[in-house]
């Protein structure tokens, strides 16, 4: 069969991927085998795929597919999560373009308008994810609404409500004005702000003198105003202590207090105190038992406590108070201010701090065995650098605060009498019956029985995920669950880490005793090539969809995870997918070359034979390096590496050098043993690249030999490596005699058919002799034959000596060895830095660490060499 010229990977991931379903290679049932589990981050139904979701899912599909190649019973689960606020939005979206308001709504109107968004649009995001070529076991999708799910969310709830692990209580809370819920203290990001800092003068009570200035960034707040603070040791207000003054604009009269609190070197030294508005402000209320005023509504605008700017926006409220208070002459100076703003992750409203009773769990009996099971080891962090911030947010814990005010989720099983009596219960009957006695007692009827109107935090349900995607608590104790939890990696972005990741750890140990996976990977963040985070409002961010259909799954991959270095974030440019679509082109190619050889009838002659059989040599101790580096560097999930170092196999060793080795001079006819072992080679090849390039892989594997029907790399044992690979100077000499050789003819510019003669006194094989003369076109000499006007080159540590028909021009000669000198100079230098560097010893790989010590030797008698030859060229020899 004759192969097209170029590849085209046009309609491949399409085909192959059908294949695979249809040969159900992804679909996992328990049996004898040792598992290898994943769950993947459930995206939002809201989602399309973007390019951290290429990142995340890539990472995990190298994974898995390498476990399959293991021998594992691999489980990878898909699933996506409802998204409370997100999807929310969206429904409230839909509505609108057709005319219709949510508050014209009951909520089970609403909630199906909202199952029909999510059956529509809701399985995009998973149907995306096959485009990218992972191997999910489809059988397995899970949403976290599920009814199993679903149920599994309620009994959780109950059991820690009945632990006194749950509460309901008033508190202050971040509030997003624009989804108009509560945020947890999480889902809160903050970006610095210019903004402006006003003095205001508030009037003293019987105090005759200018009143008391002090500074706020917030002016729209004064309204609700309750008290003033100074610190107790502040000469320069000790004298109000335990005096009054008036709220400006509304005339109240408030308290001066003393509180050490207060930071006597931000602004004037005066704090007001707005309870309602603020969280430090809150708690200073609490002590000194002072009113809260709310003055800003759920929705954002001001309230009727709030006089004549009732009604307004907060920030146009602002404008208008600040000028009011100039025209009465309050304001004293305007400053400019930079500080932090909060913001909503969802909505990316200004979110405000307001007293709200809400549902709260209680986090620190919760986080305890959580972070006991990092710190002991059970559960590995990938960088290891981000123990440390999970175990500094686990020691300063905050309670959980867990209900929102939306529809669309998991709606909180509380019930309640129209005294506030509460009962928590799976469902309205069992609530009745533990509140049927009161109730009576107190003249009520079961229809005056209303359930909570808010449902659960988003993550209070995927929290349970590792557990519930099995059914751990739904039905625990299932066969699944025995044998599939717990899941073995995580792979994650760091930025969840206390969302999800700490949370899911917690759940693991309260609900089944045991951590819900063994090893966490996080992944960096994809930022643009100058170093930005991507997003739609910059339009940095690529079209992943429409790079998919552009240069096809493989390249995608390839360049998403060449440009990753473990844990850290990476810096994203199309050029690199365009060095993955070139990687399959010289894959394809050196296909075309083996496919049109034929293997020889009959023997060879013996210098061919001793030239292939060292060709094989020498590859297959790169191939077992390789391997036993693999080992590693999969362990602590250093996938960049991995795929470096596969692209280096395969690109260079391969395809540059081996090939070039035993291709056959003038026929098509190559030896048979070189032939076989070609083809083995390249079969292994293919099975270390398939997890990174699934689909080349699996086409350049199909046509190298007849297969049978089923038979898929995914099916195939990774190769496995040897107990030891041999260290072999032949090999690297061979590889820089001809390096050394070829440059030499460059830059003599001396004809590609014009035999190289090479005198020197390395003790090479014969078959490494075949090689370098094949290579290099060169034929060899010992070095007391060489001619006394022989160019002199430094092979390493090697003195070369190469005639030419050409004369050798010595000042040039001279320049050239200057420059090799200067820069073996430089080498040392930085390798000695390297070996000079404690954390380098310290963590560096033991074989890495001599193999830089070794460096430096080599270098050090390369500049003894090369100093020596300058001299005998200065002195004419």
């Amino acid at each position: 069969m004759e192969l097209p010229k170029t590849f085209d990977p046009s309609g491949l991931d399409a085909r192959w991927y059908a294949q695979w379903m249809q040969h159900r290679l992804f679909a996992s049932v328990p049996d004898e085998r040792e598992p290898y589990v994943v769950v993947i981050p459930p995206p939002n139904v809201t989602g399309v795929l973007h390019m951290g979701h290429c990142l995340n899912n890539t990472v995990q599909d190298v994974l898995v597919r390498r476990a399959h190649m293991l021998g594992y019973n691999v489980c990878w689960v898909p699933g996506t999560d409802h998204a409370s606020i997100a999807t929310e939005a969206k429904v409230v979206q839909m509505l609108r373009e057709r005319g219709i308001n949510k508050s014209q709504l009951s909520r089970e109107e609403f909630l199906k308008y909202a199952w029909e968004w999510k059956e529509q649009y809701g399985g995009i995001i998973l149907q995306q994810l096959q485009k990218l070529c992972c191997a999910l076991d489809w059988n397995r999708v899970t949403f976290t609404m599920d009814a199993d799910y679903y149920s599994s969310v309620i009994k959780v709830f109950i059991q820690l409500y009945r632990q006194g692990l749950i509460y309901r209580g008033l508190r202050m809370i971040h509030w997003d004005p624009q989804a108009l819920t509560a945020l947890s203290d999480e889902e809160v990001f903050y970006r610095e702000v210019q903004g402006k800092l006003y003095h205001v003068r508030y009037r003293l009570d019987g105090v005759s003198d200018e009143g008391i200035v002090i500074a706020t960034v917030r002016p729209e707040t004064i309204l609700g105003d309750t008290a003033i603070c100074v610190h107790p040791d502040d000469d320069r207000y000790r004298h109000l202590i335990g005096t009054h003054a008036f709220v400006p604009l509304v005339n109240r009269r408030i308290p001066i207090l003393a509180d050490d609190y207060v930071d006597r070197s931000f602004g004037t030294g005066v704090l007001k105190v707005t309870p309602a508005h603020d969280m430090n402000d809150y708690q200073l209320g609490l002590k000194h038992g002072l009113e809260a005023v709310e003055v800003i509504g759920a929705d954002g605008c001001m309230t009727a406590a709030a006089g004549a700017y009732a009604g307004m926006d907060r920030f146009a409220a602002r404008k208008k108070i600040v000028a009011d208070l100039e025209q009465q002459g309050l304001i004293v100076k305007v400053g400019d201010y930079t500080h932090k703003v909060g913001y909503s992750e969802r909505s990316h409203a200004v979110v405000e701090p307001r007293l709200s009773q809400q549902w709260w769990v209680r986090m620190t009996e919760l986080a305890r065995p959580a972070l006991a099971a990092v710190e002991r080891g059970d559960i590995k962090f990938f960088p290891d650098r981000f123990v440390n911030l999970y175990r500094h947010w686990m020691e300063h814990i905050r309670d959980w605060c867990i209900s929102r005010q939306l529809w669309w989720g998991h709606r909180i099983p509380a019930w309640y009498l129209p005294d506030g009596t509460v009962a928590v219960a799976e469902h309205a009957d069992e609530a009745w019956q533990q509140l049927e006695e009161h109730a009576r007692r107190s003249g009520f009827s079961r229809n005056d029985l209303k359930q909570d109107d808010d449902v659960l935090d988003t993550w209070f349900s995927s929290w349970l995920w590792p557990l519930e995607v099995f059914h751990g608590i739904s039905r625990p104790g299932n066969e699944e669950f025995r044998y599939y939890y717990p899941t073995h990696a995580l792979v994650t972005a760091p930025e969840i880490i206390f969302f999800w990741v700490a949370r899911m750890i917690m759940a693991g140990y309260a609900f089944a005793g045991e951590r819900p996976f063994r090893e966490v990977y996080f992944t960096g963040i994809v930022r643009d090539k100058i170093g930005r985070k991507m997003s739609k409002s910059l339009g940095n961010s690529p079209d992943l969809l429409e790079l998919l259909d552009r240069y096809g799954a493989d390249a995608v991959r390839f360049g998403i995870l060449i440009s990753s270095p473990a844990g850290n974030d990476l810096l994203f440019d199309e050029k690199l997918i365009e060095q993955g679509r070139n990687f399959n082109n010289k894959i394809w190619n050196a296909l075309r070359l083996v496919k049109g050889w034929q293997p020889a009838e009959d023997g060879t002659d013996r210098l061919t034979w001793l030239q292939n059989r060292r060709a094989v040599q020498w590859f297959e101790r790169r191939l077992q390096r390789y391997l036993h580096f693999c080992q590693s560097a999969y362990a602590a999930y250093d996938l960049y590496e991995v795929l470096k170092q596969t692209y280096s196999l395969i690109w260079e060793d391969f395809c540059s050098w081996y090939l070039e080795m035993v291709k056959p001079v003038g026929t098509h006819i190559v030896d048979r043993y070189a032939y076989s072992q070609t083809i083995t080679f390249f079969e292994q090849l293919m099975q270390v690249l398939h997890p990174f390039m699934p689909c080349i892989t699996e086409e350049v594997y199909r046509l190298l030999q007849p297969r049978q029907e089923g038979e898929f790399l995914l099916r195939t044992q990774w190769p496995r490596a040897a107990d030891s690979v041999e260290e072999d100077e032949e090999d690297a000499l061979l590889v820089r005699l001809v390096t050394a050789l070829r440059d030499h003819r460059n830059r003599h510019q001396i004809k590609p058919r014009e035999r190289l003669p090479v005198y020197l006194d390395a003790s090479l094989s014969e078959g490494a002799q075949a090689l370098v003369q094949k290579l290099a076109h060169a034929d060899l000499f010992r070095r007391e034959q060489a001619p006394p006007q022989a160019t002199v080159l430094l092979v390493g540590t090697l003195e070369v000596r190469v005639g030419s028909s050409t004369p050798t021009n010595a000042e040039e000669e001279r320049q050239r060895l200057l420059e090799e000198l200067n820069y073996t100079r430089g080498f040392l230098e930085v390798t000695r830095k390297k070996l000079s560097n404690e954390k380098f010893l310290a963590h560096a790989r033991e074989e890495v660490v001599a193999r830089e010590r070794s460096k430096a030797r080599d270098a050090e008698e390369k500049i003894r060499l090369l100093t020596a030859r300058l001299e005998a060229l200065s002195a004419g020899g």
